[in-house]
């Protein structure tokens, strides 16, 4: 990985769009940092594209994607999200160029698909429980529609060997797996990061980002981040990415000095400076 000041000006003025981990690139402790928030909306009004790409459930998605009037909480500036590793996402109704409406839950699956596959993983969730002493499922799993997810590292600390028993139960019942900074997920479709961005540009711009992949830039942390790494010509990891690059295939090609949302704002500052 080399620093982020050895990306270049020219490369950086290219740029038009930025795909965004949210847990640990964007937030500490499930919290945005307030600079990464004022990051989100300068990228936004220098008329970049921003898509924030997370395994976190639609539901924890939802307040971000469409905003919380009862609580006074406003959403964050994006063209899209995705959820759940590619298994959802939120995307605007027509209504929303004219300034009306709001973000809807899509899914790449049909619903028959969805609902067989939720008995599937409830039975599998039961297994892994009862077979791996101390595994929680992850406390926003209410919200998951897609995936199935167990904590090791958010509120319950996992050592190797559970966590390598849970990817097994999981693969050995045909599912796809992914870790995270803080959660492992299993699903069951080709989703990852990277088909996620692939179905979410196809369906909010119409076009295939394979195409014009040079044209955005991918910033994360962890494992379920390397899709992205391996397929993106732009990709930055956030400074804490140190802490599992030695467990990775594929590492992004920068890193900034900043850890988490700092190093998120470091990011967007580059980009910005080059555009100046």
């Amino acid at each position: 990985m080399l620093p982020l000041t050895q990306w270049s000006p020219e490369q950086r003025r290219g740029i038009a769009g930025v795909f965004t981990d949210i847990d640990d690139t964007l937030t500490a402790h499930g919290t945005i940092a307030p600079a990464a928030l004022m990051a989100l909306h300068a990228l936004k009004n220098a008329g970049l594209h921003v898509i924030p790409i997370t395994g976190r459930p639609v539901g924890w998605c939802r307040p971000f994607a469409i905003g919380n009037a009862s609580l006074g909480q406003a959403a964050w500036p994006a063209d899209a999200f995705v959820a759940e590793n590619g298994g959802a996402g939120f995307l605007p109704d027509p209504a929303v160029s004219a300034g009306t409406g709001s973000m809807h839950v899509r899914y790449p699956q049909d619903s028959v698909t969805r609902a067989n596959n939720r008995a599937r993983m409830d039975e599998i969730a039961a297994r892994v429980i009862a077979e791996v002493p101390g595994v929680q499922r992850t406390r926003d799993s209410d919200g998951r529609e897609t995936d199935l997810a167990f904590d090791y590292r958010e509120f319950v600390s996992l050592n190797d060997a559970q966590v390598a028993q849970v990817l097994h139960i999981l693969q050995s019942a045909g599912m796809q797996t992914h870790a995270s900074s803080i959660h492992i997920h299993g699903c069951f479709g080709n989703f990852d990061k990277w088909q996620g961005a692939r179905w979410i540009v196809r369906e909010r711009f119409g076009r295939d980002l394979a195409q014009e992949i040079d044209q955005w830039v991918f910033v994360g942390d962890s494992g379920n981040d390397e899709a992205m790494f391996a397929n993106a010509v732009h990709s930055v990891g956030v400074a804490n990415i140190r802490q599992c690059a030695a467990q990775l295939k594929h590492l992004p090609r920068y890193v900034t000095l900043a850890e988490r949302g700092d190093g998120f704002a470091e990011l967007a500052s580059a980009i910005l400076a080059a555009r100046a």
